[in-house]
């Protein structure tokens, strides 16, 4: 039984209804741009989406429109860099018209574009629909609103969509319907598989972001999905949260699509398996690892969303025409990296090598250790945890992803394991790297897994890129020893000679920022009395990198 949020009586002052108001047209001239106001579009469901559409003031020339599709208000501009100081946003990159993570008209009007921006059904003071969370129901709702787009007299026919987060997990929604009218997509950091990328990591219960992004869902007159009640009421991967994962493969629309290093927990992984498994033969994919906000609007970036938009949605011939297929940036620390370009993702020629963990000295290396080895760690301890750490003798690069696979018992029935990777410099400090959104401090990379849920999908995975089923709980005899294998989430990092890779293995978050800063964390853990890691012996503990650059001697 479906699990929603009442919210019919729920006041409109409250802070989830920011700026809600009743629907009323309106049509003004303001900022170089024709300015509608709550235009009422229908959709095959009986009820209607409700836009906010910007357009030239000339309107002799037809012009592509860019929908961005949002459950935050589209009548609510966010200036994300006064909102979050830290994020590295500068409040002159956008204008005073721009909502939360979506483009700015002002600019995209100058460009001679439309900008619809689109309330998704059953927020923001709409009554007669329910809001369900990246449902095909919402995409087809999307795909009238494409639709309409494309044939109206202001028009050229050809539409695109834009922005981040929640506004790009809903283009890979609409995307894989195919609409006639859609002309190009431009996903930038949204997961594509809602139950395995956000809900539960490594089948670990996700707590505080997931429930809480409801909230920022407003509604008066209507239902919205309890995204909180339905993990419980849903903990496998069945058929509710296949609804909610992509068919990225059906994607036919050109896409460039933006990834991060340093949205683990979040949106990375999702916008890497967009990229590999999409269906487009027009596709170009762009790894950064800075604060995603701020690598969407500033203004090398805006240059080169408007040169592939001209391209796909104006027909101008040359302005793509030199991209790489691949470009990617390889991290040293916050805010300083080396860009570069590839022809794959994973990129060609890497060379995939083990480390070997040594319980015994707390270290990894090429060779398996000689000697079997325990380490063990109290896994509800705060101060609780098992390292191992490999010196580089000289310089590499690892860029993709890393699998780490282990022998684990517990005196419990099951465990919950956080990993984390870290740079240490040459002295055996740790090195900061970008994280999130706003974070300077964050890690080179970040895993988990829930071992009752160590079964693997045997057609998704590889041998670097361990993907769960997800269909079942085989839980541990008390002591019983099993492997484990855990996907760590891409990343692309620089080690200098004389330099680290840390692996720490824990019980709870590793990284535990505080709240209400929208970050991940996981509460309702399994964990109980001490967990053992076991190194060397028949079947050793390994760290599997993938190497692009120098070797591991």
């Amino acid at each position: 039984m479906a699990a929603f949020v009442d919210r019919t009586r729920r006041p409109l002052n409250t802070p989830e209804f920011r700026g809600a108001r009743p629907r009323a047209y309106s049509r003004t001239i303001a900022d170089g741009m024709i300015v509608e106001r709550d235009i009422r579009v229908p959709t095959r469901f009986g009820h209607d989406i409700w836009i906010d559409l910007f357009r030239p003031i000339d309107e002799s020339v037809a012009v592509p429109p860019i929908i961005a599709w949002t459950p935050y208000g589209k009548h609510d501009p966010a200036p994300i860099g006064k909102i979050y100081p830290t994020s590295g946003v500068k409040v002159e990159w956008m204008s005073d018209y721009t909502i939360f993570e979506a483009p700015d008209p002002v600019y995209w009007v100058a460009q001679g574009y439309a900008v619809i921006c689109a309330d998704i059904p059953g927020t923001w003071s709409e009554a007669g629909a329910t809001a369900y969370y990246l449902d095909p129901r919402e995409a087809e709702a999307e795909y009238d609103l494409i639709e309409w787009a494309g044939t109206q007299g202001w028009s050229n026919g050809k539409v695109g969509l834009s922005g981040v987060s929640y506004l790009t997990q809903s283009q890979w929604r609409v995307a894989e319907l195919n609409p006639p009218h859609l002309a190009a997509i431009n996903p930038w950091e949204g997961w594509t598989d809602t139950y395995n990328d956000i809900v539960r990591h490594g089948g670990i219960p996700e707590t505080h972001f997931w429930p809480y992004i409801q909230v920022r869902w407003g509604c008066s007159d209507s239902r919205i999905e309890d995204l909180w009640a339905q993990t419980m009421e849903h903990p496998f991967f069945d058929e509710y949260w296949q609804r909610k994962a992509a068919k990225l493969e059906a994607i036919e629309v050109p896409a460039y699509i933006v990834a991060s290093w340093s949205d683990h927990g979040v949106h990375s992984r999702g916008t890497f398996e967009g990229f590999k498994r999409i269906g487009s033969a027009q596709k170009w994919l762009e790894i950064h690892g800075e604060k995603k906000w701020a690598h969407y609007y500033k203004p090398e970036s805006v240059a080169k969303q408007t040169a592939f938009f001209d391209h796909f949605l104006k027909g101008v011939a040359d302005s793509i025409a030199d991209w790489p297929a691949v470009t990617y940036q390889v991290r040293e620390k916050h805010a300083v990296a080396e860009t570069r370009t590839a022809g794959t993702y994973p990129i060609e020629n890497t060379t995939y090598t083990r480390l070997y963990l040594d319980a015994t000295s707390g270290t990894m290396a090429p060779t398996a250790p000689a000697v079997e080895a325990v380490i063990s760690y109290d896994s509800l301890d705060e101060n609780g945890f098992a390292a191992f750490d490999h010196r580089f003798a000289s310089d590499v690069d690892l860029v993709g992803n890393i699998k780490l696979a282990l022998d684990v018992s517990a005196d419990a029935d099951d465990m919950d394991l956080f990993v984390a990777l870290e740079k240490l410099d040459a002295a055996g400090n740790k090195v900061g790297f970008t994280h999130y959104a706003v974070f300077e401090d964050g890690p080179v990379a970040l895993g988990w897994l829930r071992v009752s849920r160590r079964e693997l999908d045997p057609v998704r995975s590889t041998d670097w890129q361990p993907v769960l089923a997800n269909r079942r709980d085989i839980k541990l005899a008390p002591g019983e020893r099993v492997r484990a294998e855990i996907e760590i989430l891409p990343s692309g990092t620089h080690f200098a000679a004389g330099e680290s890779l840390r692996v720490m293995i824990k019980g709870r978050d590793i990284y535990n920022y505080p709240k209400p800063m929208l970050y991940m964390h996981h509460e309702d853990t399994v964990n109980r009395g001490a967990h053992r890691l076991h190194s060397g012996g028949a079947d050793p503990a390994y760290l599997l990198v993938p190497v692009v650059k120098g070797t591991i001697g």
